[in-house]
């Protein structure tokens, strides 16, 4: 056992339980199953009001912006905190995209354009959304470059970019590095998605004005750490979510009577929910060290990240199957949550990289050769 992975804590802090109990709620207040649902069937998911106060109001949009430029000099470990709550709500908030991704690529750049991006961020003034599929996997090879056509215009087009409709500026990797972009200055092309709390768009630019926040190389190596701690933090909302939809299972079966007992104590069913139960504690022990991972710069980062979007990214979906399922007839109406939770599991399940992507790299990481 190396010292990394023997120094790893999985247990959380007073602080991050205290984090915790703020934004459940927060949640609790502004983000019910049915104001979720009815949002999104409005097709404009995104609170704008839930989003201020977490983002200033909490201040978790800062938690991983150093406190010189005006954000709370947290760590991952807390990021992870507050993505296992909102994947317990399922809330259609740009924080993963937003407060993560564009926040990790800001600090990658280095640069005085970019620490002007990060304080207005973290503020809860705007919000920056990196233009790049939601299915961009770290590890992988990134998307080909928009061009810049000349003084900083950029022309091409992203598909499948995650909270876009939710963005003030839009960080765009070109040929002569990475950019920010007023979204104002692109056209959205809403998609239809399987998961309707994550709206994602087609990202257009011709001839969009952009500033330049660094050379293509620090760029490119810049949105590959954010993959890497994205795909990270995705495990813990993907935790959040199995943990609520084990939670609400384990109500319903409990008050739901058949035969004059309750459903639950059939020992088929128990023997479901005790396999789900210990699928949801091994997905926690591997979120966990994967925000610690991250948290703490181990060298062994990438292999427990892989190892968490590997585990995570199956119990998410098998938990939300388990709920529709074990809800009965109620769990396949469109006024239940269910559903809401079953798609988010299934979308979480392709961002940031497929099972198998994330399988292939435990594998090279582990130095486990294929089979011939």
């Amino acid at each position: 056992m190396t010292a990394s992975r023997a120094s790893l804590d999985l247990l959380y802090s007073d602080t991050e339980e205290e984090l915790r109990s703020a934004v459940r709620a927060l949640l609790a207040d502004h983000c019910a199953p049915a104001t979720v649902l009815a949002r999104a069937e409005s097709g404009r998911p995104h609170d704008p009001a839930l989003w201020r106060t977490l983002a200033s109001g909490i201040g978790a949009a800062g938690l991983l912006v150093p406190e010189k430029l005006g954000g709370a000099g947290a760590s991952h470990r807390e990021a992870a905190v507050v993505l296992e709550e909102l994947g317990r709500a399922v809330a259609p908030v740009p924080y993963l995209t937003g407060c993560v991704l564009a926040a990790e690529i800001l600090l990658g750049c280095d640069t005085p354009e970019a620490a002007d991006l990060l304080r207005a961020l973290a503020a809860g003034r705007q919000v920056c959304v990196p233009a790049l599929p939601l299915t961009q996997a770290p590890g992988a090879p990134l998307p080909r470059p928009l061009r810049d056509t000349g003084g900083g215009a950029l022309s091409g087009t992203v598909t499948s970019v995650a909270d876009a409709a939710a963005a003030d500026v839009l960080l765009v990797l070109a040929d002569t590095g990475l950019h920010a972009v007023p979204a104002a200055a692109t056209r959205l092309t809403a998609a239809v998605p399987l998961d309707l709390t994550r709206p994602l768009a087609t990202v257009t630019l011709d001839g969009a004005p952009g500033t330049r926040l660094a050379d293509p190389a620090t760029a490119r190596a810049a949105v590959a750490g954010a993959l890497l701690s994205g795909a990270g933090l995705l495990a813990s909302e993907q935790l959040g979510l199995a943990e609520w939809c084990l939670t609400e299972t384990v109500a319903h079966v409990r008050g739901r009577h058949q035969f004059n007992r309750p459903v639950g104590s059939f020992q088929a069913l128990k023997h479901r929910l005790a396999r789900l139960w210990l699928d949801v504690a091994s997905a926690r022990a591997a979120a966990r060290a994967a925000a610690d991972a991250l948290a703490t710069a181990s060298p062994d980062a990438p292999l427990t990240v892989a190892v968490a979007q590997a585990y995570c990214s199956g119990v998410a979906v098998r938990a939300a199957e388990e709920c529709v399922q074990l809800h009965g007839g109620i769990g396949m109406t469109w006024e239940h949550p269910a559903h809401l939770y079953l798609k988010r599991a299934k979308a979480d399940s392709l961002a940031l990289g497929t099972t198998g992507h994330h399988l292939g790299l435990v594998a090279d990481f582990a130095e486990l050769p294929a089979p011939a």
